[in-house]
């Protein structure tokens, strides 16, 4: 595309579908890939931070086919973004690409925000990449209109106890689904982690790359693991942090909401280890008491929007990180003292646009990239999880939808491949969002790659995240000099916080 395009027109602007070119569809075996593209920068969005000089930040867009099977067809823009390597041109390793997870999260400010973190000789090495997956931010967003009632304030509760409540959950998982059929119409099926795959090669390509090496952590652990499968001679150096297992998207998400119960149970003992503090209770089950309570009380008279479903959404989200502990504690204890749920709610409205376009593509990628759960399933599911704790968490569930999708994939997308060089997988031990079994389950398909696992922590996000130096020197060895351990690497993490 011509640099004016690049530079003058919003990113916003070029969302929708493509015409496609003059001629039709050509045979599938002949469909290998459009002409190669140039990515001409420009500047950003002002949703791009803007990175402390002299490092600078440059966008631009490539345009890729809708289904990359059929490449003459319909096309979208993808956008993408990049923050030059500072090093000499002997220090340059190539490029990084970088995805921050979801699945639907934005990877255009990412490369800003997750390169200020890493160590230097990362910086100097690699032009780091950032771009937004197609269905997300300025790719194509999602659409899923109401999403059921998702976006209703007070939700629905979201822990469905006994037949009629099942019902009503069941009903609100099929007008979730109905709602992205008519959003997403046409584009429903092709907003898939193989998709992807084949933009971020089209990425590498306009880019003139040899190979792409790769940062994902979650969900982008998970792309860069299809990617690997899909094109092991173009994997460079890549890194999968936090790592979702080679598991269907509704095994994960029952993994992870036991892992929840798991952690929430750590949370509680840690809380009442400080009991001046916090005045939750001295012991956990005292804390589990007043916890509930909490939640009872939100239930029965949610306060100016905020009940069961908001409740446990700012569980979830403090579960994942240690560092959001002592928010929650105080939050539980302001709402028992003042019946004020403000400690509780989030910075961002969960309503936002680009809260709305994360939840849809979330579901949407989910269920186009493996096999659907049935109803039934699920039900008896969440019956047993009840049974372990009669008030689970349950918001990480999305893949639940996918039983009323109207487009079921046919099989499970590939992760990767013994053809692939070796990749580096780190992983936080107690890590209750991405279990650690995931990764050691993924590097079984991997063979030669390592795992490095960062002990005593119990938070989501480790390289370049933490803070922990044997971490990110492994990393960093391995990225810019290509080091990969001759065994696995264990790390002592910080612990749990001192509740201060």
């Amino acid at each position: 595309m011509p640099p004016s395009t690049a530079l003058s027109r919003p990113l916003a602007a070029t969302v929708g579908l493509l015409p496609p070119p003059p001629e039709q569809a050509i045979p599938p075996e002949q469909a290998t890939a459009p002409e190669t593209q140039t990515l001409h920068f420009g500047a950003c969005p002002d949703s791009v931070p803007r990175p402390a000089a002299p490092d600078r930040v440059e966008c631009g867009r490539i345009s890729v086919p809708l289904d990359w099977n059929h490449h003459r067809g319909p096309h979208i823009e993808v956008a993408v973004s990049r923050v030059p390597a500072t090093g000499t041109p002997a220090e340059r390793r190539g490029i990084l690409l970088v995805n921050p997870g979801g699945p639907g999260g934005s990877g255009l400010p990412y490369a800003v925000t997750k390169r200020a973190k890493f160590p230097e000789s990362v910086r100097r090495s690699y032009d780091v990449i950032g771009f937004d997956p197609r269905g997300v931010g300025r790719s194509a967003p999602a659409d899923c209109g109401a999403m059921g009632g998702l976006f209703d304030s007070p939700g629905a509760d979201p822990v469905p106890v006994g037949p009629a409540a099942e019902n009503a959950y069941l009903a609100g998982l099929r007008n979730t689904a109905d709602d992205c059929a008519a959003g997403a119409g046409d584009v429903l099926p092709y907003l898939s982690t193989e998709q992807t795959v084949r933009d971020m090669d089209a990425i590498r390509t306009a880019l003139g790359e040899p190979r792409t090496n790769f940062l994902g952590v979650s969900y982008g652990t998970y792309l860069g693991a299809a990617y690997a499968a899909r094109f092991p001679h173009r994997t460079g150096r890549m890194v999968l942090d936090s790592v979702v297992g080679p598991w269907d998207w509704y095994d994960f998400d029952v993994i992870q909401s036991r892992a929840l119960l798991r952690q929430r149970d750590t949370f509680f003992a840690w809380t009442a280890a400080h009991p001046d503090r916090f005045v939750l209770g001295a012991d956990a089950r005292a804390v589990r008491r007043a916890y509930l309570r909490v939640r009872e009380g939100l239930t029965a008279r949610p306060v100016a929007g905020f009940g069961p479903a908001e409740f446990d959404r700012a569980v979830y989200r403090a579960l994942g990180r240690t560092e959001r502990w002592t928010g929650l504690a105080d939050g539980l204890r302001t709402y028992l003292r003042d019946g004020s749920p403000d400690g509780l709610r989030p910075a961002a409205a969960f309503d936002s646009p680009d809260s709305r376009t994360y939840e849809a593509a979330n579901r949407i990628v989910k269920c186009a990239d493996a096999p659907a759960p049935t109803p039934h399933r699920i039900l008896s599911d969440i019956r047993r999880t009840r049974h372990l704790d009669p008030q689970p968490v349950l918001t990480g569930m999305e893949a639940s939808t996918c039983a009323y999708w109207q487009h079921q994939p046919s099989h499970r997308t590939p992760l990767g491949s013994p053809d692939a060089p070796p990749l580096l997988l780190v992983a936080s031990a107690h890590d209750p969002v991405t279990p650690i079994e995931g990764a050691h389950r993924l590097r079984r398909l991997l063979p030669g790659s390592r795992l490095v696992t960062l002990d005593n922590d119990y938070s989501h996000g480790v390289f370049a995240s933490r803070g922990n130096a044997c971490v990110d020197e492994t990393t960093a060895a391995y990225l810019v000099d290509g080091t990969v351990p001759t065994s696995d690497v264990r790390c002592m993490g910080p612990g749990l916080p001192t509740g201060q």
